[in-house]
């Protein structure tokens, strides 16, 4: 019997980190697509105050908690209030853009999947903000809420009428918690810690901040996390993605071992 051995495949290589600067320019023009598109849904003012209306009874139709017993619990004190506005105000581009470059140095094809679902995400909500211009329960008196933002600070937002660098009729959907819902889900897949699993504190505190700070309702977070789930059910995660730095680098130079080697042309 002649037979001879040959050495399986080798593992795939780990996922080609894409380029820096054109990962840069691409991040930074889809940040300003969506930061001067928000602004083609300025000046409805009328229909999103409606559409606030509309939003609230749902909310109570559908007996939804109260926004204002979140609030209550701010309210206690300044301290809360103003932690919470600062939370807002400080946590969500950094934290995102954190995550981000955080995936792009450890785990590229994780980056790869993370930035399309935070793009699709990000251009779902600047379609809806432009169909659904939507007044937040800050500037709504049915809600009986309070700006904290305005009595406690920080805030990021000037007077409505004179505020031109942001919309602030967009309320739905929420990307702060879109956004920071995406941030727990990709370290939780990207990672092995047993300890993963508390990233989800982050979109459970931002849930908590955005709505006892009057930014959005219950339904905005309901809508961002809807959204977000059609973007993962069509942009799936890669197959093989290295789950430490340089893992698969080092499985490709290793040898299979003896009881995995393939004999071929045996019999002949």
């Amino acid at each position: 019997m002649n037979a001879r051995t040959e050495p399986s495949q080798a593992a795939p290589s780990a996922t080609a980190r894409p380029p820096l600067v054109r990962e840069l320019l691409l991040v930074v023009g889809l940040f300003l697509v969506y930061k001067f598109g928000r602004q083609l849904a300025t000046g409805h003012t009328g229909e999103a105050f409606h559409n606030a209306h509309r939003v609230w009874d749902l909310e109570r139709t559908l007996r939804l908690p109260g926004e204002g017993s979140v609030q209550s619990l701010l309210l206690h004190g300044d301290t809360l209030a103003h932690l919470a506005n600062a939370y807002y105000a400080t946590v969500h581009f950094p934290a995102t853009l954190a995550f981000l470059v955080w995936l792009y140095l450890r785990r590229p094809a994780h980056y790869v999947w993370a930035r399309r679902v935070l793009a699709a995400l990000a251009t779902a909500a600047l379609v809806l903000h432009l169909v659904f211009p939507l007044a937040p329960p800050r500037m709504l008196a049915a809600t009986g809420l309070v700006d904290t933002a305005r009595v406690y600070g920080p805030s990021v937002y000037g007077p409505p009428q004179t505020d031109t660098l942001s919309n602030q009729f967009a309320a739905m959907p929420s990307l702060h918690f879109g956004w920071a819902l995406m941030l727990a889900i990709g370290l939780i897949v990207a990672t092995r810690s047993r300890w993963r699993w508390l990233w989800l504190l982050h979109p459970l505190l931002t849930l908590l901040v955005i709505v006892g700070t009057a930014n959005h309702y219950w339904l905005d977070a309901l809508a961002a996390g809807a959204l977000l789930g059609l973007a993962l059910a069509v942009i799936h995660l890669p197959h093989r993605t290295a789950t430490t730095a340089g893992r698969a680098q080092d499985t490709a130079l290793v040898p299979a071992p003896a009881e995995e080697q393939v004999l071929v042309g045996a019999g002949r």
